[in-house]
Parts: structure tokens; sequence; C-alpha cells
């Protein structure tokens, strides 16, 4: 497994190479601490498996740079955002853009292993402090699902986007609901269609702001 880490922080990068050798592996590192260095390093390594990004790194607006890099990698590469902020509109807004999730850098150990070893099995993660913070307007510009849109949802596609909304992934959800995993891609597909979102992670927030319930969890 090939890693990119590009934080402008050296005492970072060090903790987290040191956290990412935990893995079975251990991974190979690539290190950038600048939106060009990152940017030249994805064009440079064609076998880059997930990308940890710092929004807040000198070279250019975070948003340009995220956009950069989702241009040259390939689409199943995951983006996800490591930040010391807590501004979650900007990490809101880097999910609209196509970030895989999120990752604040007070997460333990544990929770970042966790969350990338989700991420890399083709779930979501995004911390349970920001979707609490998720209110029913909307007014961080994420969109959020309307009536209409969930009663075109079937009671399965429901099921599903609650368990979307817990970040898992497509191989969990089907051992949860005894499904097979095609059928579940079919309903994932369906629900990003009826919800007119573009990505699992956007589907993800608007299962938080529906408050559904996934089926091991209902009363």
């Amino acid at each position: 497994m090939k890693i990119l880490i590009a934080d402008d922080h050296e005492l970072f990068r060090d903790g987290l190479r040191h956290v990412l050798d935990q893995f079975e592996g251990p991974p190979t590192i690539i290190e950038a601490s600048d939106f060009p260095q990152a940017i030249t390093a994805v064009q440079a390594e064609k076998d880059i498996d997930i990308v940890l990004l710092d929004l807040t790194m000198p070279g250019m607006a975070w948003a340009e740079g995220l956009a950069k890099l989702k241009e040259l990698l390939p689409s199943e590469v995951p983006v996800i955002v490591l930040s010391a902020s807590d501004d979650r509109r900007h990490v809101l807004q880097a999910v609209n853009m196509g970030a895989a999730g999120f990752i604040p850098k007070t997460s333990s150990s544990r929770v970042m292993l966790s969350a990338l070893k989700l991420v890399l099995s083709g779930g979501v993660y995004l911390p349970p402090a920001l979707l609490d913070q998720s209110g029913p307007g909307g007014d961080d510009g994420a969109p959020v699902a309307g009536e209409t849109a969930i009663a075109a949802l079937t009671p399965r596609q429901r099921e599903v986007l609650a368990l979307l909304g817990q970040g898992k992934s497509n191989k969990e959800i089907a051992r949860v609901l005894e499904l097979a995993e095609g059928t579940v891609k079919l309903h994932v597909t369906a629900i990003l269609k009826a919800l007119n979102v573009n990505n699992r992670t956007r589907a993800v927030v608007a299962a938080s702001h529906l408050g559904l319930t996934p089926p091991d969890a209902a009363p």
C-alpha cells in the first residue's frame, strides 16, 4: 500500500507515519509539505492508494489544491481530509468536492486507523461530533434531502441509507441486511440518484440530517 501524507507540519507527518506503521505491511509513505509538492507527488507516483490531506497548506487555496488533486488521481483513490480546524463549512465543502471523509487531528491512533481501514474498504468516515452539529436547515451548503426524495426510496433503500449514515462499506451493509454485495451497490446507486448527490459521503451527511436509524439499532 502507498499513502501520500500532505501536511506542512513535519512533526505531525512524523507522528502519522508512526501510526501508519501499525498497518499490516507496513505501507510505503510519500510526504508533501505544501500543495505544489502534493501535486508533483501525485503526478510522479501512479500507484498511490490513499491521500491524507491537510487543507491549510501553503502553495495555493485549499479548494483549488483539492480540485487539482482530485483531477489528477484515479476516481477510486480516496482523499481524506486531516485537519485541526473545526470549521465544518470547510469540511463539508471538501466533502462536496469529493473528499472521502474527515479525520480530526485530535483523533487517537486507534480511531485514525479504524477510519482509514473503513475508507479503504469502500466506506466513509465522518466524526460523530461533526454530524451532530448538522442542523436541519442545511446552512452549510450541503444538500439536505427533502421529504419527496425520501418518499421515493423503498424501505430496503432506507435501511441501506441508514447504514451508509454509519459509514459502513457495501460489504458490511450486505452482511447486516443479508444481501448480495451487488444488490447493495444497486441500492446505493438508486439512493444517490434519489437524493441528488454524487458520492457516498454526501449521502452520509444526508442520512445524518434525516436522523435515520439503522436496522440493527432499531427499537
